[in-house]
């Protein structure tokens, strides 16, 4: 395996600490709305006369509209301030709040979630390239850790947080928190994100050109399957504990917490493998969902045991992103700008895909067939991440013969 290990980076210039900042506030509130849906699908539901399978779209046209965006926003923004361009996206989030907050039927509510796709996609695809002209070089990991840290505080607390306002201020109340977060995160990067003019480059084509790449195409494959079968499964976690497992509201809050605290704790522990470990993690990870879906279905009466599967999963799926986002600055070393546009997009699509089958299922075959969708998908991930390994051992092999 590649040496991992670097010098101690420079501290972060002080001017760009507010920058990086402000970027990760709006990180964590992009992540926290696009996720708060799943612990507020039933509340939706009954409130917009949907099925729950209905309201999960919610979360599959934001994933989709995320891919669209991610594919073509560096073409279409490359005579543009890269400031500006932020700030556009920052203010298309508040728009997408108060849209979904106010909306009064199904169609409005897709209208506020596409906004919303836009705005992750359109993000998502330009913090690298940012941080990079922000922070010296040796500074560039740990400005990106701080864009991760937002990441993963989100993921942590939007499902526990949107189910406990949801039972207080209703689901509307529960995404207009996120607005005047969102409009904190604009004023501190109109206050501190400086002019970033757009770079004359050479144009580097398709990213797709990166999958004639085998190693590549394989770990995208993987990514693509794990991330499916993770949100076939997620997004219908609150109906789930609710119908079948007979939580109650605190319960399933406490519970979602709990689930959200140990990713961040699995996540830790993770990373400190991943120099030496990292194949085995990105095989075993999936493996062990897999197996958590199938046990959420034989046990889903006995209530403690469930909870302690969904810690469980909590602390292997936080974690994957970190595995995967470690793969990706190795096998792309020298492309890895365009590595993550086409990452961004793989992730989004599995999102939208995962979270649109599995509300069909759910509607269509009942509630197992979502957590029988998602063991399926996530042992093929593990089974292409494997063989992404042995491309990696092989190309290793030939590169030291």
């Amino acid at each position: 395996m590649p040496d991992d290990t670097h010098k101690t980076a420079d501290p972060l210039p002080a001017a760009a600490w507010g920058a990086v900042l402000s970027m990760t506030l709006c990180v964590a509130v992009l992540i926290a709305s696009e996720f708060m849906p799943v612990s507020l699908l039933t509340p939706i539901a009954l409130d917009l006369q949907l099925t729950e399978g209905q309201a999960g779209q919610a979360i599959s046209i934001s994933g989709l509209f995320a891919v669209i965006t991610s594919l073509f926003i560096a073409a279409l923004t490359r005579n543009i301030d890269r400031r500006q361009v932020m700030l556009g996206f920052s203010a298309l989030l508040i728009a997408s709040g108060l849209v979904v907050t106010f909306a009064p039927n199904y169609s409005t509510l897709m209208v506020g979630r596409a906004l919303l796709g836009i705005a992750i996609g359109g993000f998502w695809s330009m913090p690298t390239a940012v941080v990079m002209r922000l922070v010296p070089e040796k500074s560039v990991p740990r400005g990106l850790a701080m864009l991760n840290a937002g990441n993963a505080v989100a993921a942590t607390i939007s499902a526990p947080l949107g189910s406990l306002l949801g039972d207080y201020v209703g689901w509307r109340g529960a995404f207009f928190f996120v607005v005047p977060l969102a409009v904190l995160a604009l004023v501190w990067q109109i206050v501190r994100l400086p002019s970033l003019p757009p770079r004359r480059r050479k144009a580097q084509g398709n990213i797709f050109r990166l999958l004639s790449n085998r190693q590549v195409a394989l770990g995208m494959t993987a990514i693509l399957l794990l991330f499916m079968g993770q949100f076939s499964l997620f997004t219908y976690l609150r109906p789930y504990l609710e119908t079948v497992a007979s939580y109650t509201v605190p319960q399933m809050s406490l519970a979602l917490l709990m689930m959200g605290l140990a990713g961040a704790a699995g996540t830790w522990c993770i990373s400190r493998l991943l120099a030496t470990k990292l194949y085995s993690i990105l095989i075993t990870i999936p493996v062990v969902m897999a197996t958590i879906a199938v046990l959420l279905v034989e046990f889903s009466t006995h209530q403690w045991l469930i909870a302690a599967l969904l810690v469980a999963w909590g602390s292997f799926g936080t974690a994957a992103p970190v595995g995967w986002g470690t793969w990706l600055s190795r096998v792309l070393r020298n492309d890895a700008e365009a590595g993550g546009g086409l990452q961004v997009a793989v992730i989004q699509f599995a999102i939208t895909a995962g979270a649109a089958g599995g509300g069909l299922l759910y509607d269509g075959a009942g509630w197992r067939s979502p957590f029988i969708l998602a063991t399926a998908l996530l042992a093929g991930s593990s089974v292409t991440a494997f063989a992404a390994w042995l491309e990696w051992e092989r190309r290793d092999a030939a590169q030291t013969a």
